[in-house]
Formats: C-alpha cells, structure tokens, sequence
C-alpha cells in the first residue's frame, strides 16, 4: 500500500498508519472470542484511508505538505537557523550527530544542510571542502553501465542473458574458461558490459 518505501523512509504519519493497520489485523487473527466483522470494517476503513491518501499526495501539492511536510533548511551559506529548528523540534545535538553520520566534524565545511521530510539530513559541503571530481581535473572516463547479474544463486538468469545478447552455450564456454563445470557451482556472476568481463564467485572459495 505505502509503495517500495523502507522504513527509515517512511514519514511519521505513514508509519502510524501502518501500524495501526498491522495491529487491526494482528487482532483478527488471534481475538476468536469477538465479533470479527468490526474488526473488518476498521481495517478495510483504514486501508481505504491509506489509498485516499496516497493519491491525495500524489495529486496534491498542498496535500503532500499537511501530509508528509516539507524539507527544511536549517543550515544556509554557513548560518545555522536556530528559529527553523526550534519550529521542528530538532536540536543542535541532533544535527551534530548527523553531520557525524555523514563523516563531517566541522560546522565550517557545511554550505547548506536540510532535514528531509524522513528525517534525513541532506548536506552541501562548500565547493573548497568537496571532493575532486574526474570532470575537474578534465581526465576522460569511460561511461557508468550497468552490470547485470547471468548466475544468481547457482541459477542463470535468462532474462538478463537475453538482455545482453549471450545464451547459454557463451555462458558456459566462460565458466570452462575459469575452471567452472557447472553453473549451480556458482553463487554469483554478472557481467560488465563496458569491459565485457565477467565477474564470478563461487560457493566455495579457494
């Protein structure tokens, strides 16, 4: 219902409703003495509720805000904004520890900061404390690609061997070339396509 959310995403009032709806059920399940047809009408209401809401957020600018909030900036070209924080409750100990979290000790070194709707906090070091970049430096790199995974728990995947244009014979033509017999020998393989190596690991390792 809440979508592919993980927990540290889900905003507070998503987890409530979640809860609340795993609570309802976890009573039908083990409450045999009661009526269950109350019980039904409370999780069908609020799964209901749930739905309504999703799409409200979705559809609704002003929904999504009562909902889920904003993000906040709470740090801005190097100022911290104590009014901001105090609005959300959010303490200089918390944006400390987080900085900590994300590897930054120094105040100084922060451009911006902003505390998500989730309760992450986004952070903009100043350009002088950022890392170099292979595009600063003007040093070519070969295009980022994916490398999809043809073995997966001794199992090929023919989906992605059909993605990438190989059938079985290559694939075990390859493992012969690395000493492997037998697929199901394999924990896991993927291929590269940008230099077209193939990545093995097997289940037992010499």
């Amino acid at each position: 219902l809440l979508g592919k959310q993980q927990i540290s995403q889900l905003t507070f009032f998503e987890y409530v409703l979640g809860i609340t709806i795993g609570s309802i059920a976890a009573t039908l399940s083990v409450d045999l003495t009661s009526r269950a047809w109350p019980h039904w009408v409370g999780l069908l209401t609020w799964t209901i509720t749930v739905v309504i809401l999703q799409y409200a957020s979705l559809k609704s600018s002003v929904a999504k805000k009562f909902l889920v909030g904003r993000p906040t900036i709470v740090i801005e070209n190097g100022i911290i904004l104590e009014e901001e924080m105090e609005k959300l409750r959010y303490t200089l100990t918390d944006l400390l520890e987080q900085l900590r979290n994300k590897g930054i000790f120094d105040l100084s070194q922060v451009a911006f900061a902003i505390l998500e709707t989730n309760g992450e906090l986004s952070v903009l070091l100043k350009s002088e404390y950022q890392t170099v970049t292979r595009q600063d430096l003007e040093i070519a790199a070969p295009e980022s690609t994916l490398s999809p995974q043809i073995i997966f728990n001794g199992k090929i995947v023919e989906q992605n061997l059909a993605y990438l244009n190989k059938d079985q014979a290559w694939l075990i033509n390859e493992l012969k070339g690395h000493g492997i017999n037998d697929p199901r020998e394999v924990f896991v393989a993927a291929y590269n396509t940008a230099t077209q190596t193939l990545y093995i690991d097997k289940y037992k390792d010499q």
